[in-house]
């Protein structure tokens, strides 16, 4: 009992003496100065010396030492002297240190090891302070002694696992914690205490020069420096350089290099915070060319970090709210240019999407970046594919065309480099070697906006209406999954601007998912990864380590999803859906139609976290666990799957009855028969079951099948002029079945309420046209929620004045929109211009497309190019389908095709899953396919490898 009683009083004690601020008080006290305002925040013994003197600093390392001595002394009162538990209150000590006292604990440790072990600590700190002596290195010495303190505990302590185990939890913890927060050690030791300098410079260790070869933090060298250094680390000519941080003295730096008229250097800006993607400051900050002295040296890095304070400089932080840092300086050989200048990995000015500009000029770079001399202009077309990579170049002059080609090649590859966010280049080439000079992002091409995935759960023209309501539930649920992991690293994010409207279709932002990827330890390519299978690499190692508990967190809930969901379907989902049935719409008043619409509006916000997770889930599953085929998983779940299979069986069943038929009269044919009317009755079974479904799943805006059943009687005939219906799979177990099965639950209530939604609105806007507030069916769609709220609450009748010339204006852009063709895959910054340029069919490597291979089997034939659902009545299986995006409403058209062709979506989108049902070689995600590709045109397409091949022999009709 009594060690019971000693372990609950060491996790309660011990944080708490830990987090005692005693060294801010002495500091305090003594030298009135609060470390958690001044110099790295922290508050430790090394602050305590640099920013209060010997006498504060020696009482620091007194109060931090008792504390590490009380903790190992509380334990030896309740255990035996030397035991494991000792170990442990030392890693409590050290967690309150950290979270509440602001230091790392190192103090605490050392001198509770000497206490609890004295053999063990004077071995290690012999070996140490040898290690230092002779390395000079206080990095190598500090995580050095994390290691071999665990191994002599292991070596002392053999055959007692707990205490070797402690004694790694506590060196790790302390190695965590010394990547958490800043050295006091790395301040500038001429601005400590007088009498503290000496010490001071002693623990520092001699300064260490860095270089571009080694891997640099952007937090303490600055973005251009950091950049440069890991572009030099990838491959590429980035030309030697070094770099001062803000604390370094720069002597010993210029005694190493030696400048000369032969071999002149180039001392550069590095500001924290430059060159960043909010904040390029270009042209803010002082650059020194052609510095051949070590005087001159001395005097550059002396003018480089000056102009940190230059009033230009100091107001665009200012306008801009950018954080007051510090000025790190980047020193490099100087490229003695023969042709030199800029690129732009995208056109900054008419966001070109796939144009590279360039400008070059002979001589420095220097001269094209001033903007006192005219360049040379060049825009170049970088065609990629697997096999072959080609430039396409406009413009002419005196640069080589080769050179300028190299330029745009390089300039492509350092963007991919940096996950597709568009790059500015600074280059020169000396006769020999194209060198890198300088890496930035073109901050007015920020955010980046793409339509993959987005063109999947949310494809085609988007109506006002439904934009207004699914933006925030769609926005908030991926917030919601999100801030689960991130916890506090989610503040600051905005979740709001996950999604916008670009041109009536919704975009994603990818600059903001990548961002938020990386605070969770994964690629910024993750999500699509997860939904649409591309490659994924590798996340840094301790930014996965350091999110492991939220990613655990967000694992506990998937594993939860599927019991969740029931849970909530038997609370909420359900008895709303019966509720939302049994009234008749047409009794309502406006005001009771607004409550039911909330109604909704509050049981999607549950829905919409299922829709977005149970898809996930199954993707993460699939790529986890891989099923042989895609053919192995059994959609039959999903709504529109088990609509198209009844529907088949049923006119199967009604071939037996009228094996020749006039497709003109068959319904009334039908009901001529006793058979046949059982025939049609089951019909209207299956269309009020499925009566929910609509072209557009997730667009309110769209008919459901129950108001416009001609789709689902025209896939009725076609079934019974011969495609034969899929094959009843057998249901098969296992957890990505399992969540398959979820994913097709989890749809079929999202669509019901989505249609409940939708003939809420409907059931509204009749209303409005009788009393002539709106003018024709359709109108309300082009209304948003909030301004409906507005009309029925507050009777706004500025609003009511202007609805119709409002109407209006949407309307007609949204004809205009709609006649936009290709859409943009990307789009550069939140303001697209007006006239967006694209990149010609010309361009396309002559024969081939590549895709996604989301249906196996290989098929050839004529391609029939359709940019929106409508009838068309001569397709067969001669006619490959060319479409921006696939939903529920294309199935007819997919059941009748003989292969598929889409230029949005995945292995588990609508499309792929109809064409596995019906063995339809299927090829998703070809870029532009409905414009590259036309009429008549002859293809071959290979659903297994996703390649189409365009056949030269026969040209479009």
């Amino acid at each position: 009992m009594l060690e019971l009683w000693g372990a609950l009083f060491i996790f309660i004690f011990c944080p708490l003496l830990g987090g005692l601020p005693v060294i801010s008080w002495i500091t305090n006290a003594l030298a009135k100065r609060r470390l958690a305002q001044i110099g790295t925040g922290n508050i430790g013994v090394s602050a305590a010396f640099y920013h209060g003197g010997t006498l504060v600093g020696v009482l620091a390392v007194l109060s931090e030492a008792l504390k590490g001595v009380i903790a190992v002394l509380i334990a030896r009162a309740f255990f035996e002297s030397g035991s494991y538990w000792e170990l442990i209150a030392l890693i409590a000590l050290v967690i309150g240190r950290f979270w509440m006292g602001k230091g790392a604990g190192t103090t605490n440790v050392v001198w509770g090891f000497a206490v609890h072990d004295p053999m063990a600590a004077a071995f290690v700190f012999l070996v140490s302070s040898i290690s230092f002596l002779l390395l000079r290195s206080r990095e190598l010495a500090k995580y050095g002694v994390l290691i071999l303190f665990p191994l002599i505990v292991a070596v002392l302590h053999f055959d007692n696992i707990p205490h070797i185990l402690a004694a790694v939890v506590l060196a790790g913890l302390l190695a965590w914690i010394y990547q958490q927060i800043p050295d006091d050690l790395n301040l500038k030791a001429s601005e400590s205490k007088p009498e503290s300098q000496a010490m001071f410079q002693l623990l520092r260790g001699d300064q260490k020069i860095l270089s571009l070869d080694n891997e640099l933090d952007a937090a303490i060298v600055g973005n251009k420096a950091a950049r440069s250094s890991e572009m030099k680390r990838a491959g590429y000519p980035v030309p030697k350089g070094w770099v001062l941080t803000p604390m370094d003295e720069p002597q010993a730096l210029i005694d190493f290099l030696q400048p000369s008229d032969l071999s002149p250097l180039a001392v550069r800006s590095s500001a924290l915070g430059e060159d960043t993607e909010e904040a390029s400051a270009a042209g803010q900050y002082e650059t020194v060319l052609n510095v051949t002295t070590k005087e001159g040296l001395q005097q550059a890095i002396s003018t480089v970090r000056a102009s940190y304070e230059h009033p230009a400089a100091v107001q665009y932080r200012r306008d801009r709210n950018l954080k007051e840092t510090a000025m790190a300086v980047l020193i490099q050989q100087q490229v003695q240019g023969v042709f030199s200048g800029v690129a732009f990995s995208r056109d900054p000015i008419t966001q070109e999407n796939d144009a590279v500009v360039i400008e070059a000029t002979a001589g420095s770079a220097a001269q094209v970046v001033s903007g006192r001399y005219t360049p040379e202009q060049y825009r170049a077309f970088v065609v990629k594919t697997e096999n072959l990579s080609s430039v396409h170049l406009e413009g002419e002059g005196q640069i080589p065309a080769v050179l300028i080609k190299q330029v745009a090649y390089l300039a492509r590859q350092i963007e991919q480099h940096y996950h597709g966010i568009p790059q500015d280049i600074e280059w020169s080439y000396d006769g020999q070697t194209l060198w890198i000079l300088q890496v930035r992002p073109i901050t007015t091409l920020l955010p980046i906006w793409t339509r993959k995935i987005a063109a999947e759960v949310i494809p085609g023209i988007i109506h006002p209406l439904t934009w207004s309501i699914n933006r925030p539930l769609t926005c908030g649920s991926w917030g919601g999954i999100f801030a689960v992991v991130l916890g506090e690293r989610a503040i600051g994010l905005d979740f709001n601007e996950t999604a916008t409207l670009h041109f009536s279709r919704a975009y994603f932002n990818a600059s903001l998912l990548g961002k938020i990827f990386l605070r969770m330890g994964l690629p910024p390519e993750s999500l699509e990864f997860l939904t649409r299978g591309a490659k994924m690499s590798k996340p840094p190692l301790s930014s996965t380590l350091s999110n492991a508990p939220g990613l655990l967190r967000l694992l506990t809930k998937e594993i939860s999803l599927e019991r969740d969901f029931k849970r909530d379907f038997r609370k909420r989902f359900q008895p709303g859906l019966s509720e939302l049935s049994q009234k008749a719409l047409l009794e309502l008043d406006q005001t009771q139609l607004l409550e039911r619409i909330e109604f909704i509006l509050e049981l999607l916000n549950s829905a919409t976290y299922y829709s977005i997770m149970a898809p996930l889930s199954a993707a993460i599953r699939q790529g986890i666990f891989k099923p042989k085929k895609d053919s192995d998983i059994d959609n039959s779940a999903a709504p529109e799957v088990a609509a198209l299979r009844e529907l088949g069986e049923l006119a199967a069943a009604a071939k037996l009855i009228l094996p020749e038929f006039d497709p003109e009269t068959l319904f009334e044919d039908l009901a001529v028969s006793t058979p046949g009317q059982k025939i049609l009755e089951s019909f209207e079974t299956l269309l009020n079951r499925y009566g929910y479904l609509s072209d557009v799943g997730t667009d309110i805006a769209v008919p459901t099948w129950r108001e416009e059943p001609e789709a689902v009687k025209l896939l009725f005939i076609q079934l019974m002029q011969g495609n034969q219906p899929p094959q009843n799979k057998r249901k098969r177990g296992g957890v990505v079945q399992s969540r398959v099965d979820l994913k097709g639950r989890v749809t079929e209530v999202y669509s019901r309420l989505l249609a409940q939604l939708r003939w809420s609105f409907i059931a509204l806007e009749r209303n409005w046209l009788k009393n002539g507030l709106l003018g024709e069916p359709g109108d309300i769609f082009f209304l948003e929620i909030e301004e409906i709220r507005r009309i029925i609450r507050d009777s706004d009748y500025q609003l009511l004045s202007r609805i119709r010339e409002l109407i209006n204006i949407r309307r007609n852009q949204l004809v205009e929109d709609g006649q936009l063709n290709p859409v943009p895959l990307l789009v550069y910054g939140n303001a697209p211009p007006l006239s967006i340029f694209f990149s010609r069919p010309s361009l396309v490597p002559d024969g081939m497309l590549t895709g996604i291979p989301a249906s196996h089997g290989q098929v050839e034939g004529k391609v029939k190019v359709l940019r929106n659902l409508q009838a068309v009545p001569d397709i067969d299986k001669q006619t490959i389908l060319v479409v921006p995006y696939t939903d529920s409403g294309w199935v007819a058209l997919l059941a009748r095709a003989g292969g598929l062709i889409a230029e949005a979506g995945g292995k588990l989108s609508h499309g792929a899953i109809i064409a596995r049902e019906y063995g339809i070689p299927a090829v998703m995600d070809v870029h532009n396919a409905t414009w590259l590709l036309q009429d008549g045109q002859r293809v071959r397409i290979d659903g297994s490898k996703g390649i189409i091949e365009i056949s030269n022999d026969l040209r479009p009709d």
